[in-house]
């Protein structure tokens, strides 16, 4: 058995490649349109790891999909936790559940899908404004 993908749904092509390609990091490995099943695929993943992408499907037809709490979450690995969240901060992502713990932070995508950034080796020493900084929203 080998690991293909994970799809979500969403609602806005444009503000969802800003968030997954620009914001997190992520890039566009293939694109597919489908006028007769009136949808458009768009595959994404992490530089490096080709294999284990993320399928963004955007249905022509305007769909309500809620939260997507029942989806759980998707999660990746970081560098460093801190960093990303900085940069996603600055980029004008919230911070759902801050790294206070040096190791786990939850971020939401423009369709409210739950992102968790796990610190690659370990935690890290907490460290301020992270520490002290309360939940925000759902996560």
């Amino acid at each position: 058995m080998k690991y293909l993908h994970t799809m979500v749904r969403v609602t806005d092509i444009d503000a969802s490649l800003d968030f997954y390609v620009n914001k997190l990091g992520l890039q566009e490995t293939r694109r597919r349109e489908s006028p007769q099943g009136r949808y458009t695929l768009i595959f994404v993943s992490a530089p490096g790891q080709e294999g284990a992408e993320i399928e963004l499907t955007y249905n022509w037809d305007p769909e309500e999909y809620g939260e997507g709490r029942n989806f759980g979450h998707l999660a990746f690995e970081v560098d460093d936790i801190y960093a990303t969240c900085e940069k996603l901060q600055k980029a004008g992502v919230t911070i759902n559940r801050p790294p206070r713990d040096g190791y786990m932070a939850f971020v939401r995508s423009p369709d409210n899908v739950s992102i968790e950034l796990l610190q690659k080796g370990g935690k890290r020493e907490p460290q301020e404004p992270w520490l002290s900084m309360p939940n925000t929203g759902k996560w």
